[in-house]
C-alpha cells in the first residue's frame, strides 16, 4: 500500500507541473487529459500528502522530547496526542480511499450487462439490472452513455455495454461484477411456477489515454451493417464496427450509434477498459501476496447475489447481506447493499494494514 501510495503522489505532482507548462497549456486535448486524470487522483494525493507531513511534524516532536530544551519538550507534549489523533484520522480515510485497490478513485467505468442462462427472462433481468444501474447513477448526478446494446423483441437485453462517469463510481460499482440471479415468476408462466434465470456483469474502470496505447496497427477493424431485435436488419449501410486486438484476442463490437465514426469512437474505449483489465488480472495472479477478499475478487462466474421477487428478498452471498426491500433497491436505492459491502471491505483493509504506527 506504502508503495502505491507514493507512486500515486508522484504521479499527482508529474500532473501538477504539467497543468503549468506551456506546451501542455497550448494543446487543449491534452490539456483536458491532464486535467481529468489530475482530478480524478487529487482526493487520494492530497490526503497522503497531509499523512507524510503530519508524520514529519510527529517525528520532530519526538525529536524535541528527547532534547535538552525543557520548554520545547514541555510543547512537544502537548502537541504530541493531538498530532497523533490527525495522524490516525488520515489513516482511516487513506483506509477508506484505498478500498478496491489502485483503482479505487477511478472517475469513470466501463459496465457491462449480459443475459445468462434462462432465455427472454434472462434477458428481462438483465433489462431490469441496467434499470436498477440508471437509477442509481441518476441519483448520483453520475453521467450514463450507452456505448453498445443487443435488445430483444420482449424488450430485455441479450447485452447491454455502458460507460458511466462521476465522482466515486468505480469505488462504488466495483463489487457488482459476478453472477445476479433472479427467481421470480415470469409473465408467461401460466402454472405460478417460479423460474430462475441469470445475468453477469463486469465493471471495469476506464484507463487515460496515457495508460493504455493503442493504435490501428495492434487491432483488426471489421465493418458490418448494425441489426435490431431478433437479428432483423435496420440499416443497409455498414456503421457497425468489430475491433479485434491482435494481441490478446480481445473481440468488441459497437452498433448503437448511426455514424460509424462514433461506433469506432465508442468500441475503442470499450477494447482499451478490457484490455486494461486483462493486464490488471494477469498482474494480478503473478503476484502470490496479492490480497483477494470474497468481496473483491471480481471474478465473473461467481455467483454474487440473488433476487427473489416472491418474497421481495435480496441477498449478497459475499457478506450473507440478506434485505427484504428488492422493490427498492431495483428503482435505484441501492446504498444499503453498496455501504455494506463497502463497510465489509473497509473492515479487511483495517484487518490488513491495521492502526499507524506509532
Amino acid at each position: 500500500m506504502h508503495k502505491m501510495l507514493e507512486e500515486k503522489l508522484a504521479r499527482f505532482e508529474e500532473l501538477e507541473r504539467l497543468m503549468v507548462d506551456p506546451e501542455v497549456l497550448q494543446n487543449s486535448a491534452r490539456l483536458v487529459e491532464v486535467a481529468r486524470e489530475h482530478g480524478s487522483i487529487a482526493k487520494l494525493a492530497n490526503c497522503y500528502r497531509r499523512f507524510k507531513k503530519m508524520n514529519a511534524q510527529i517525528l520532530e516532536a519526538k525529536q524535541m522530547l528527547s532534547g535538552n530544551d525543557g520548554e520545547l519538550k514541555e510543547l512537544a507534549e502537548m502537541e504530541l496526542p493531538e498530532l497523533k489523533a490527525e495522524r490516525e484520522k488520515l489513516w482511516e480515510e487513506l483506509l477508506d480511499l484505498t478500498i478496491g485497490g489502485e483503482d479505487a478513485n477511478r472517475t469513470r467505468v466501463i459496465l457491462e450487462i449480459r443475459a445468462g442462462t434462462g432465455g427472454d427472462e434472462a434477458a428481462l433481468f438483465a433489462r431490469d439490472l441496467y434499470d436498477m444501474y440508471k437509477h442509481y447513477a441518476e441519483k448520483k448526478r453520475w453521467k450514463v452513455e450507452v456505448m453498445d446494446l443487443n435488445a430483444t423483441e420482449l424488450g430485455g437485453f441479450k447485452e447491454i455495454v455502458l460507460g458511466i462517469e462521476g465522482e466515486g463510481v468505480y469505488r462504488e460499482l466495483q463489487y457488482e461484477s459476478g453472477g445476479h440471479r433472479v427467481q421470480r415468476v415470469p409473465d408467461t408462466e401460466t402454472k405460478g411456477r417460479i423460474h430462475t434465470s441469470a445475468a453477469t456483469v463486469a465493471v471495469m474502470p476506464e484507463p487515460e489515454e496515457v495508460e493504455i496505447d493503442l493504435k490501428p496497427e495492434d487491432y483488426r477493424l471489421d465493418k458490418f451493417c448494425a441489426s435490431g431485435p431478433g437479428g432483423q436488419h435496420v440499416n443497409k449501410t455498414e456503421s457497425a464496427v468489430r475491433l479485434t486486438h491482435l494481441e490478446t484476442g480481445i473481440v468488441v463490437q459497437c452498433q448503437d450509434e448511426k455514424s460509424q465514426h462514433k461506433n469506432l469512437a465508442k468500441a475503442i474505449r470499450v477494447l482499451k477498459s478490457r484490455i486494461y483489465e486483462h493486464f490488471r488480472e494477469q498482474e494480478a495472479a503473478k503476484r502470490s501476496e496479492e490480497r483477494k477478499t470474497k468481496v473483491g475478487s471480481g471474478d465473473r462466474s461467481q455467483k454474487i447475489r440473488t433476487y427473489n421477487f416472491p418474497e421481495n428478498r435480496i441477498t449478497d452471498h459475499r457478506i450473507n447481506l440478506t434485505l427484504y426491500k428488492l422493490n427498492s433497491i431495483l428503482a435505484g436505492n441501492m446504498e444499503p447493499m453498496i455501504e455494506g459491502l463497502l463497510e465489509y471491505e473497509r473492515q479487511e483493509q483495517q484487518m490488513a494494514f491495521g492502526k499507524v504506527d506509532d
